[in-house]
């Protein structure tokens, strides 16, 4: 009976070997920042699932889900915000209502960078960036080009004369996620 046991043992061990861990959405924290030629806005939006797959305590994998429904903009307020919200989330830009998430999947981790795939608006391109782990989170900064995405409102790549009009391509996301414990 022990044998049995110990080998059931080993069994979901090894099987075990690469977990999935789902992340804390409450505490997970993704900060955007996108400018153009006459200011620089911040905004937070949240995360509607994740799951980062450890294997030896190291990350190695993982999806990400995030509600675009939930973005918000941090440095403006009252009716500035509500309209610049709801820019965002029109066919201009994110398109919510037709495309309500996007999705980061990790392809694969070498140290600290990170190779994966970034899905918005149905179209995914990959990206490249560097992550630490800090104070039990997984911390770091990523950039995407919209216009690879589809979002050309008023780039300089598609527009010309745009002036103070033009918004700039990249779009940078800080992010901080915590694992459920």
């Amino acid at each position: 009976m022990k044998r049995i046991m110990s080998a059931a043992l080993v069994s979901a061990l090894f099987s075990l070997s690469a977990l999935g861990v789902e992340i804390d959405t409450g505490k997970s924290a993704l900060i955007w920042e996108g400018s153009k030629v006459t200011a620089t806005h911040y905004g937070n939006v949240k995360f509607q699932s994740g799951k980062a797959e450890v294997k030896d305590g190291k990350l190695v994998g993982g999806e990400f889900i995030v509600d675009l429904d939930s973005m918000s903009i941090t440095d403006l307020d009252g009716d500035l915000a509500k309209k610049f919200i709801g820019h965002m989330k029109s066919s201009d830009f994110f398109e919510i209502d037709k495309y309500p998430t996007s999705k980061l999947r990790i392809k694969s981790v070498e140290g600290n960078t990170i190779s994966a795939d970034l899905t918005i608006k149905g179209k995914t391109n990959p990206i490249k960036f560097d992550f630490a782990e800090n104070a039990g989170a997984y911390v770091g900064s990523f950039k995407f080009d919209r216009t690879r995405f589809g979002i050309i409102y008023n780039s300089g790549n598609f527009f010309l004369d745009l002036g103070d009009k033009l918004i700039h391509n990249d779009v940078v996301v800080k992010f901080k996620i915590f694992p459920k414990k």
